[in-house]
């Protein structure tokens, strides 16, 4: 039974793949980019969830999960910039650059340690994806500013302690 299951993991994890790239062909804030955008955040969900409870993980689909939520992030960067942009103070700016050197540092070291391109799924990296995964709902309310401030502070956390992990 586990071996004909043993790829739906992998295919939802593409399917977040393929809906990353539909957003870009959406207006920030509509109907189709929030069916979308929760679509795409309901695979980040269900695929390890699947994969954990059949115990079909794998290190192939590890990465492949790791790829897809980069290529998430990096697209809702360049679909949410500009309103993202207009909203957020330079300060938190300058927060969100602190993060992702961060983020990059660990992404480096393990690189560099391990010979291979991977993120931790650590419950603090689990907590980010989901505080980043809510700013489009944050953008829509009136306290945008301290709510992304306290996102930025728990991702720097998470990032620092990966990159720490990581040094080890």
């Amino acid at each position: 039974m586990h071996s004909k299951l043993k790829n739906v993991p992998n295919f939802i994890t593409s399917l977040r793949i393929v809906g990353t790239f539909a957003l870009l062909f959406t207006t920030p804030f509509d109907r189709w980019f929030f069916a979308i955008y929760i679509l795409t955040g309901l695979t980040d969900v269900f695929d390890g969830f699947i994969a954990r409870k059949l115990n079909i993980t794998s290190d192939f689909g590890a990465k492949l999960d790791s790829i897809a939520d980069l290529l998430f992030y990096s697209v809702m960067l360049i679909v949410l910039m500009p309103v993202l942009w207009e909203k957020l103070t330079l300060s938190l700016w300058i927060g969100v650059g602190v993060v992702l050197s961060f983020r990059l540092a660990a992404y480096i070291t393990h690189a560099i340690k391990k010979g291979e391109f991977a993120s931790s799924h650590s419950l603090f990296n689990k907590i980010t994806g989901f505080l980043v995964f809510t700013i489009p709902f944050v953008m829509i309310i009136p306290y945008t500013v301290p709510v992304c401030w306290v996102i930025c502070l728990i991702s720097g956390f998470a990032s620092l302690k990966e990159f720490i992990e990581y040094l080890h």
